[in-house]
């Protein structure tokens, strides 16, 4: 399981740095990688693509590993991420990652999942629930 929480550090390290530092070693060759908000990435050299365009756009200010679970064949990684793109805007929400392994311990599935962080209880104030006015995010 060290290996494996290793090559997740490795993925996280890579985005924080903006530095390619194995993602062919990294993904199997037909892997798919799937945001938490909908786009999706098929084989190695797309998500390498993806890596090295996203990284023109924007920054990745804070990846933070909270926790890994492991099976035989799987990992969940809760995370939270913070972002801010060229154009000013930032992002921020929690995060878990479930990824399939293949045998030779190759990421062969990634998919994300997100969680606002802005969160609240809109049954504070009574038995009628009051939601916050806001546009929702887009996962």
């Amino acid at each position: 399981m060290n290996t494996r929480e290793e090559k997740i550090r490795m993925w996280f390290d890579m985005w924080l740095k903006k530095t390619d530092h194995g993602i062919m070693d990294l993904f199997s060759f037909d892997a798919v990688y799937i945001e938490s908000w909908g786009p999706e990435y098929h084989g190695a050299n797309k998500i390498k693509h993806w890596f090295d365009e996203w990284n023109q756009r924007g920054t990745v200010l804070i990846w933070d590993i909270k926790q890994f679970i492991h099976t035989n064949e799987q990992t969940v990684v809760e995370w939270y991420f913070k972002n801010q793109m060229d154009d000013g805007r930032i992002e921020a929400f929690d995060g878990m990652s479930l990824i399939h392994w293949s045998v030779d311990d190759k990421i062969v599935s990634l998919k994300e999942f997100g969680c606002n962080c802005n969160r609240y209880d809109p049954y504070k104030n009574g038995d009628t629930p009051t939601f916050q006015d806001e546009a929702s995010m887009w996962f």
